[in-house]
């Protein structure tokens, strides 16, 4: 896997919108925030187009990507928030650029589609963590600011991430690449010229928000039989918010033990990246990480994810 060049302070980070649009004011509240982590962020006129519930036509936002990554003066990019749209970008997109570039590439939700396409397809690592209007905007509360600058900044593995509220659902320990994003972009993948393809013996991360249980249920088969979780050595589910189903007594986390009933490896749940209750923790993409699951869960990165 390529890594991408350590940030530094006062590197100017680009912030695009490949999905959908944003808040205004919470986008201004981000870009305050990237300033006083002492970056300079760089807003290209394209996250304020609308095409419907796009930020822009897909031309126009994968134009932003790509001028982010052929720009030598930009050191990193940030999406402005999720929604929905990013998967449009994927042909208009160049795998040679993005490696050339070796750029910081930053998002959740609806940009797992831009994470699988840079890991699994381009081999170069990225970051599942905070978005610009969508936590950033939040202030120091919507992001976890020691894995953000550990992670984006660090030439050493970031070692342990504490984790509180980690919980076991199968006991055990296992080591491989970490990949994935949001269960629900992991499996529209599928069948595309972009899928979700992971070799075996990567570490599998499930981040998802507000689906109820049978939907959950739907995906995770879908993704079980498509052999991407037979060729996962552990799992690791995020919150998965708001997918609880208080009426019918059902809750994801024992939706989850169901489906990974007869999983070999280890299995935690409650890890808050991506969609949270909280600050959101950033993951590095397409590095090595273990998981140790047991009376105390904990995930740990092996390996740097910047250079």
């Amino acid at each position: 896997m390529l890594k991408p060049r350590a940030l530094r302070s006062g590197d100017r980070l680009a912030v695009v919108a490949p999905s959908s649009s944003f808040d205004r004011q919470l986008f201004d509240i981000g870009l305050a925030e990237l300033r006083r982590l002492d970056f300079e962020p760089v807003v290209y006129e394209q996250v304020f187009h609308r095409s419907g519930y796009f930020a822009g036509t897909a031309d126009v936002r994968a134009a932003a990507v790509r001028t982010a990554w052929r720009d030598p003066s930009i050191a990193g990019i940030i999406a402005a928030r999720g929604g929905y749209g990013s998967v449009h970008l994927l042909p208009l997109l160049s795998a040679n650029e993005a490696r050339q570039a070796r750029k910081v590439f930053l998002g959740y939700s609806d940009i797992t589609s831009l994470l699988v396409y840079l890991t699994t397809h381009c081999g170069l690592v990225s970051f599942h963590g905070p978005m610009l209007a969508t936590n950033f905007g939040l202030g120091q509360t919507g992001y976890d600011r020691e894995t953000l600058l550990g992670c984006l900044m660090r030439t050493k593995p970031f070692g342990e991430i504490e984790c509180r509220g980690l919980e076991t659902i199968h006991k055990g320990e296992a080591v491989g690449m970490l990949l994935g994003g949001t269960l629900s972009q992991l499996v529209s993948s599928l069948g595309t010229p972009f899928a979700f393809t992971p070799s075996t013996g990567y570490v599998l991360f499930i981040d998802e928000i507000g689906e109820k249980p049978y939907r959950l249920d739907r995906m995770l088969t879908q993704l079980r039989q498509s052999g991407a979780i037979a060729r996962a050595s552990a799992v690791v589910f995020g919150e998965l918010l708001k997918c609880d189903d208080p009426p019918l007594d059902l809750r994801a986390s024992t939706v989850v033990a169901d489906l990974l009933n007869d999983f070999s490896g280890p299995v935690v749940f409650g890890f808050p990246s991506g969609h949270t209750s909280g600050p959101t923790l950033t993951l590095p993409l397409g590095v090595r990480t273990r998981v140790i699951a047991g009376a105390h869960p904990r995930i740990v990165i092996e390996e740097p994810a910047v250079e």
